[in-house]
């Protein structure tokens, strides 16, 4: 008969006894013994961690006389956040430049057509974007844009609003656009440089709104979950070896020799932080020699390359995978494509038997929500894969 499988938990895990029936469930779905190890008593002291989150204001705000509103985020700063990549001016004046041309040919809605007509003919969609050119550099928002949607629009507003901003033959502000001279090409420069801010304006309220609320929202959903996480890897960090007497502890308990030599080696299944903690103390100066070991949602890959975890383990130069001792005999990695907390490992790591440790992608499923770090442990795939590892020493197919 096999000795027991160790599970170890990852962050957030204070409840006791939650813990040790989350086990009991997953040995009765792999049909393998297991044992709890239990370390979050030692982890962080997260009970108020919400206390550090920032609020968001709601409802209109009251202030004195010359005062002024708190200013929100520079345009650089939800840039860094929501643009996929570096902006392309010229990319941008072309589709801007475009929907300029489209809308100046279209016209308008009908409505007050023959002073459309009129407008239409006095503007030169060349000249346009010279004005558009000179004026977008001074942009906030624009000019971090790269959505073409976004760019076609303004574009559009841009060659509508200049239709509807002057009638050639009345005697509004802009009338003698339609002539010529300098008075007229520094009328239709003003034009477009005023438009262009108008729209630059909506834009970066647009942005700060929707902005605003998904930073506001993301913080409330996930940011006690992140906080705790940070929270418990600082505790690791700091107190490891603490962290690592434990698991002895409960290993000790079950059989003193269990791990201690390569003839008596252990399986370990861990869950994130978990995770980390069991390759750490199979690669260890004096390692707990591990046969079998089954990472979900773990971060050990992403710690070395920051970070190298030291033990027998050399740093990760961005070229090979750094090799790991034979104390960790064989490691199956499961990870699930929503949960930010979860990374590869066989890019980072080569096993002393020449090969790689199996990375496992797990089907993102509905009812787990957007936080997935914790759904690992009620999904059946984890549950295949941890039984046929565990019960035949290979890991399940990808899903």
């Amino acid at each position: 008969m096999k000795d027991p499988v160790f599970v170890i938990h990852g962050v957030a895990n204070r409840d006791r006894d939650e813990f040790t029936a989350t086990v009991a469930a997953l040995a009765a779905a792999t049909e393998v013994d297991m044992v709890p190890v239990h370390w979050g008593d030692l982890g962080a002291r997260d009970r108020f961690v919400a206390a550090a989150l920032p609020t968001r204001r709601t409802g209109p705000e009251t202030l004195r006389d010359g005062e002024e509103p708190e200013p929100p985020g520079a345009p650089e700063d939800f840039a860094a956040v929501l643009l996929p990549g570096p902006v392309d001016e010229q990319r941008q004046l072309e589709q801007v430049d475009a929907a300029v041309r489209a809308q100046l040919d279209a016209g308008g809605d009908g409505e007050d057509e023959e002073l459309r007509e009129g407008a239409r003919d006095a503007l030169d969609p060349d000249e346009v974007l010279e004005y558009v050119r000179e004026a977008w550099a001074d942009t906030e928002w624009l000019r971090l844009t790269v959505d073409p949607q976004l760019l076609s629009e303004v574009g559009r507003s841009l060659a509508r609003s200049l239709l509807d901003g002057f009638d050639p033959d009345g005697e509004d502000a802009y009338h003698g656009l339609r002539g010529g001279g300098a008075d007229r090409r520094g009328r239709l420069r003003a034009l477009v440089r005023r438009r262009l801010t108008d729209l630059d304006r909506v834009a970066g309220a647009s942005a700060q709104a929707v902005g605003g609320r998904l930073n506001h929202a993301v913080r409330n959903r996930f940011g006690a979950d992140v906080m705790r996480f940070l929270g418990d890897v600082l505790v690791y960090q700091r107190h490891q070896a603490a962290v690592h007497a434990r698991v002895r502890q409960v290993i000790d308990a079950v059989d003193p020799g269990l791990g201690r030599s390569p003839s008596r080696p252990v399986r370990v299944v861990a869950h994130s932080l978990g995770g980390v903690i069991a390759v750490d103390m199979a690669t260890a100066t004096v390692p707990l020699w591990t046969e079998s070991l089954v990472t979900f949602g773990s971060q050990s890959a992403f710690f070395h390359v920051c970070d190298p975890r030291g033990g027998q383990v050399a740093p990760y130069d961005g070229g090979s995978p750094v090799a790991l001792p034979p104390s960790l005999g064989g490691w199956t990695n499961l990870w699930e494509p929503l949960d930010m907390l979860a990374f590869a490992a066989s890019k980072v790591f080569l096993l002393h038997d020449g090969t790689v440790p199996v990375d496992l992608p797990v089907r993102h499923q509905a009812s787990t929500g957007m936080w997935t770090h914790s759904a690992y442990w009620d999904l059946p795939y984890v549950a295949s894969v941890i039984g046929d590892v565990m019960r035949r020493g290979r890991p399940a197919r990808a899903e």
